[in-house]
C-alpha cells in the first residue's frame, strides 16, 4: 500500500538522491510548475542531488535550454539524464545500421542527430528514405496529433524488410497544457505489435538508469552509494522502472493519471488504490503535485 504524503519533504531526508521526471513533474510543457520548482531548490539546499531524468529524445544540453525557457532555473537541478542521450549512442554504435529512416519533427528533433563525443569511432548515419534504410530512428510522430494507426502501411512495409526500429522517446502519450499529444513510444508499440522489433533506451528500461547514475557518480561531490529514489507521474515509465530497478518511488497523481486517481489537489484514496491496484504496480509514496 502507498503512503500519501502531502509535501516531498516529508520524506526527502531519507534519500541522497532523486531522478525526477519533468513533463508532468517539474514542467507542464508549456511553463515550469512553481511549487515544484521550490521543491527541489529546498531539497539541494538540504545536501539532495536532483537528476532530471526524462524521456526527452533530445540531447541533455538541448534539454537544459528548454526547460530555461519554461522557467525551470538552473539551481532546481544537478544533472539531466535523456533517453534520447542513450538512444543516440546505441544509434553512433550501429544499433540501427548506417542508413536510417527518420520519424520526428524536423527542426525540433534534428539534435539527435548531433555527434556524441563520447563514443569511440562512431558510425556515419545518414537520413535516408523508407525504402533504402537499414533501420528506423523513432523520436516521435510527424504528427503528435495523429492516431498512430496512420504508420501501419509504412510499418508493414519496414517489418517486411527487417527494419529495427530505435525508440528515442518510450512515453505513449504527454499532455502539453491541456493537450493530450501521442510519443514515439505509441509509435513503437504499434511495430512491435505488427512484429516488428522495437529497442527502446528510456524510462522504464535500464539504459536510461545506468545513464543516471553515471550522471549521478559524475558530480563533484556524488554521495557514496547513494540512497535514490524516483519521482514521475508515468505509472508504466517513471513508477515500473523504479520498481524494476528496486528504487524507490514518489506517484504524481495529478499528472497523467489525475482523471484515474480522482486528483484535484490530492488522490482520492479509493481511487489510487483501484488505479494501483489495475496497473499491477506499486510505489513507495504518492503525491498529488510535486511541492
Amino acid at each position: 500500500m502507498t503512503q500519501i504524503i502531502t509535501t516531498f519533504s516529508e520524506v526527502s531526508d531519507q534519500y541522497d538522491a532523486a531522478f525526477v521526471d519533468l513533463w508532468g513533474c517539474i514542467h507542464n510543457g508549456v511553463a515550469a510548475m512553481p511549487d515544484a520548482v521550490k521543491a527541489m531548490q529546498g531539497y539541494r539546499a538540504r545536501g539532495g542531488k536532483v537528476v532530471l531524468v526524462t524521456n526527452s529524445p533530445r540531447p541533455w544540453d538541448s534539454v537544459a535550454r528548454q526547460i530555461a525557457g519554461m522557467g525551470v532555473p538552473d539551481d532546481a537541478w544537478d544533472a539531466i539524464a535523456t533517453s534520447g542521450d542513450s538512444a543516440r549512442s546505441a544509434m553512433f554504435q550501429g544499433a540501427v545500421g548506417q542508413k536510417v529512416w527518420f520519424m520526428g519533427e524536423s527542426p525540433r528533433d534534428d539534435d539527435f542527430f548531433k555527434p556524441l563525443k563520447i563514443i569511440n569511432n562512431p558510425v556515419t548515419i545518414t537520413k535516408v528514405p523508407l525504402a533504402e534504410a537499414e533501420g528506423i530512428v523513432c523520436c516521435g510522430p510527424f504528427d503528435p496529433m495523429a492516431d498512430p494507426d496512420v504508420n501501419r502501411a509504412d510499418f508493414l512495409r519496414a517489418r517486411e524488410m527487417g527494419l529495427p526500429l530505435l525508440c528515442a522517446n518510450p512515453d505513449i502519450v504527454v499532455d502539453r497544457g491541456e493537450v493530450r499529444e501521442w510519443c514515439a513510444g505509441a509509435l513503437a508499440a504499434l511495430y512491435t505489435e505488427m512484429g516488428g522489433q522495437s529497442l527502446y533506451f528510456g524510462k522504464p528500461h535500464p539504459p536510461i538508469y545506468d545513464l543516471a547514475r553515471r550522471r549521478l557518480a559524475a558530480l563533484a561531490d556524488a554521495p557514496h552509494d547513494p540512497r535514490v529514489i524516483c519521482i514521475g507521474d508515468g505509472i508504466g515509465t517513471d513508477i515500473l522502472g523504479a520498481q524494476q530497478e528496486d528504487l524507490d518511488s514518489l506517484f504524481i497523481s495529478g499528472g497523467l493519471a489525475a482523471a484515474e486517481t480522482q486528483t484535484t489537489d490530492q488522490p482520492d484514496p479509493a481511487a489510487l488504490t483501484a488505479f494501483l491496484t489495475a496497473q499491477m504496480t506499486a510505489t513507495t509514496y504518492t503525491i498529488g503535485f510535486l511541492r
